[in-house]
């Protein structure tokens, strides 16, 4: 795992992120494992279902249970569309 990943956050990594409460996280760094329990710092963006970061966040979890996902596809802005004003005969 490595920066730029997208990654499930769910309740194998930690009981706090059961149900409704699991995550997809496109990971911007890691901190060092605990050699002694496996927890790590895992810091990154929100993804929302389109792909979109919607917050940044920390969180500390079970290194070994953290699974790359794939990257959910961003779906771009179909652009503005030309406004047609009308003009009203007078």
């Amino acid at each position: 795992m490595k920066a730029g990943d997208v990654v499930f956050i769910g309740p194998d990594c930690s009981v706090q992120f059961t149900g409704d409460r699991a995550l997809m996280m496109r990971v911007a760094s890691i901190g060092e494992a605990d050699p002694y329990n496996g927890w790590v710092w895992v810091a990154g963006y929100v993804l929302d279902a389109r792909g979109m970061a919607t917050a940044k966040r920390e969180l500390y979890v079970i290194k070994a249970r953290l699974r790359v996902a794939p990257a959910p596809v961003a779906v771009s802005n179909p652009g503005r569309k030309e406004r047609v004003t009308r003009r009203v005969p007078a």
